[in-house]
């Protein structure tokens, strides 16, 4: 037999109802968010977030107008504990965002957790135990009874360890951890018993969070068992009933959305749905979801560059090109049928109307981006095999980014020529294009240094006539120039893209850099090549800010 037998599987079974509401209903505003990517998303990272880069995720949430952050487990982890303390003794937490914290319910783990906030203006404490059959029966080997004595005293502890800290304004939060897995009244009795301890009131309420740990069914299902609940739990008046959606099958996001349409009134998740095995809930896709549907997503999502740029720098994880709203190709149509049809939609635009093109379901303004149209790319295409040329005669690997900015260039060059193009003139067009050396700025000399982590630049910049000295300071020397040029021109730059690889083997072969930056919400491309890595990248930061200068001339004109 073989081992891919669908027949060790069986069907998760529905939830029987017959007078479900949630299918009539329609989101009408956003859930309250909470982001959990300081300590969900950080524990799923293989290579755990520094406290700088931490520090930095956490001023990038509070920027985009979250207001309940997840920041850590502090009883779990010592640099979480320290995280914790920093955000409060040095002030960083602001008066409308409450900070979360997570903890077992564990006396020891509960004890050391209040320890960590001692001073904070206002904090969820969230408490948690496993509550599923399967947990239940084979790994605690515990009774129903059981595993509510477990919630019971864990309850009792949290209340009792807040009233030490009267100064503080607590918000409890109880989890029956693996809910999809957990039976339906036995949710709701645990769930029960917690508040029979906490006593919430319209006033004063309890965040009730019913987690698919595992998504296991489709999200019809989910949102059937949140409508379930929300219909039998007692005093729902004085619960904030919230989900937090992981994405085993792939539908975290649509599990979330149904289940805010059965009741639910939060929604905990991470940007680009980072997290344990498949992920979890991403905000960003949910978000924006809203937003095309002509709702606030009470988030500031306008930078999606800036948002990538930091997401990609603190967690070290990629984002795909493909991914929703966010992805570097989202809003590029190769197909020639796509391309007329987007043309004549924007051709035909009344600016006071609501937007409608086809295949953009968004302007690509609203978010930082601009719509672009391109030939293929690959060995097959015509002019757009000049990316294959370029790796096969020179050795360049440009990555799809840049292949789609330079396509732009061949094809004109190309239909002036009306001929074909050699793989020489593809050549010294990209030389004329990223490498030639006019342009308004030039690198002088450069110094780095690091101190604490954090790498300080000091480059001399040739500008005319005149000299300069910047200074800068970021992680790694890129975003070190990249931070010193964007205080010299006084322009908001991000860094989109980074690549650079040898154009040989030899031990003396030379490395280029290929950069794409954000400048203003206008995205440009650049490239350095040196037989210095540091030299070719920042040659390369400059090449975009050249080319930035020289399109702005030419539009002057």
């Amino acid at each position: 037999m073989s081992s891919f037998d669908h027949r060790r599987y069986q069907a998760f079974e529905p939830v029987p109802m017959t007078n479900r509401r949630w299918p009539d209903q329609r989101i009408e505003q956003a859930p309250q968010w909470c982001s959990v990517d300081l300590r969900d998303g950080n524990q799923a990272l293989i290579e755990p977030m520094t406290t700088a880069q931490k520090s930095r995720l956490y001023d990038l949430l509070v920027k985009l107008g979250f207001k309940e952050i997840e920041v850590g487990f502090p009883a779990a982890s010592s640099h979480d504990f320290d995280f914790v303390r920093q955000l409060i003794e040095q002030k960083r937490i602001p008066e409308d965002v409450t900070i979360q914290v997570l903890t077992q319910a564990r006396p020891d783990l509960i004890e050391k957790t209040f320890e960590a906030l001692k001073g904070v203006h206002r904090a969820v404490v969230h408490v948690y135990n496993s509550t599923s059959t399967v947990q239940r029966e084979q790994v605690f080997g515990l009774d129903r009874q059981g595993i509510v004595d477990i919630a019971v005293r864990g309850a009792e502890l949290v209340r009792d360890t807040a009233a030490k800290y009267p100064e503080t304004e607590w918000i409890f939060e109880y989890s029956p951890e693996s809910f999809t897995g957990t039976e339906l009244d036995f949710a709701v009795e645990v769930c029960d018993a917690v508040n029979a301890v906490w006593q919430p009131t319209p006033e004063r309420k309890v965040i009730i969070n019913l987690p698919s740990t595992v998504e296991m069914s489709t999200p019809n299902i989910y949102a059937d068992q949140i409508e379930w609940f929300c219909n039998r739990v007692k005093n729902r008046e004085s619960l904030i009933i919230s989900l937090h959606t992981h994405n085993d099958r792939g539908c975290a996001v649509a599990a979330a959305e149904l289940g805010v349409m059965a009741g639910a009134d939060r929604v905990e998740g991470t940007l680009m749905g980072n997290g344990e095995r498949t992920g979890n809930m991403d905000i960003v896709t949910m978000a924006m979801n809203l937003y095309s549907q002509g709702i606030d997503p009470m988030l500031n999502l306008a930078n999606m560059d800036e948002i990538i740029e930091v997401y990609k720098s603190s967690t070290q994880m990629p984002v795909h090109p493909r991914h929703p709203w966010a992805g570097e190709l989202v809003f590029t149509a190769f197909s020639g049928s796509h391309q007329d049809a987007i043309k004549k939609c924007l051709g035909k635009r009344d600016e006071s109307a609501p937007w409608e093109v086809a295949y953009l379901p968004i302007d690509p303004a609203d978010i930082g981006r601009s719509y672009q149209e391109v030939i293929r790319i690959n060995s097959q295409s015509g002019k757009g095999g000049m990316a294959y040329v370029l790796q096969r005669d020179y050795g360049l690997e440009l990555p799809r980014w840049l292949q789609i900015d330079f396509a732009s260039a061949v094809q004109a060059f190309a239909e002036e020529a009306e001929t074909e193009v050699r793989s020489e003139q593809i050549f010294s067009l990209f030389q004329q294009t990223y490498l030639s050396d006019e342009g308004p700025m030039r690198l002088g000399g450069y110094q780095v240094s690091r101190e604490s982590g954090v790498d300080k630049l000091q480059a001399e910049l040739q500008q005319g006539a005149s000299r300069h000295t910047l200074t800068g300071s970021g992680t790694g020397v890129v975003g070190a120039f990249v931070d010193a040029v964007q205080r010299f021109v006084g322009k908001q730059i991000v860094l989109v893209e980074y690549s650079e690889h040898a154009l040989s083997h030899s031990a003396d072969a030379e490395a280029i850099c290929y950069i794409q930056l954000n400048i203003d919400g206008e995205r440009y491309c650049g490239v350095g090549r040196s037989d210095d890595i540091i030299q070719a990248s920042l040659d390369g930061i400059l090449g975009a800010m050249n080319r930035a200068a020289q399109q702005a001339a030419a539009s002057a004109a």
